[in-house]
C-alpha cells in the first residue's frame, strides 16, 4: 500500500536554539519513519522555516509509533537541554515543502 501525504498526520513540534540539533532531528525523523516516503516526515523543517517559526519545527509521521521512535532517539542521542517538545497532534497536515 502506498502512503499519501495526508497519511502523515501524527505530528510533533520541537524547539531548539541550535540549528545543528534540528538537522540531527531531521535525520532521526527519516530513520524513524520506517515505511513510505521518509522525506515527508521532515518536510518543512528547513533552516528558513526554523528561523521563521521561532526555532520550532514540526515533523509528521504515518504512525504514532514512528513519532514515538523519533522521541526515543532524540532522548537517547542528544543532551536533555538541546531540544524541547512543543506539542503533538494526531491529525495534522504535513507541509507541502520537501
Amino acid at each position: 500500500m502506498t502512503l499519501a501525504r495526508e497519511d502523515y498526520k501524527y505530528a510533533i513540534s520541537i524547539k531548539s536554539q541550535n540549528l545543528a540539533v534540528i538537522y540531527c532531528a531531521r535525520a532521526l525523523a527519516d530513520f524513524s519513519q520506517k515505511t513510505g516516503n521518509t522525506r515527508i516526515a521532515w518536510a518543512g523543517t528547513s533552516k528558513d522555516a526554523w528561523r521563521r517559526d521561532g526555532h520550532v519545527v514540526t515533523f509528521h509521521f504515518s504512525r504514532p509509533e514512528y513519532r514515538d521512535g523519533l522521541v526515543t532517539e532524540l532522548r537517547q542521542l542528544l543532551p536533555e537541554n538541546a531540544w524541547l517538545e512543543q506539542g503533538r497532534s494526531d491529525n495534522a497536515s504535513p507541509s507541502s515543502q520537501d
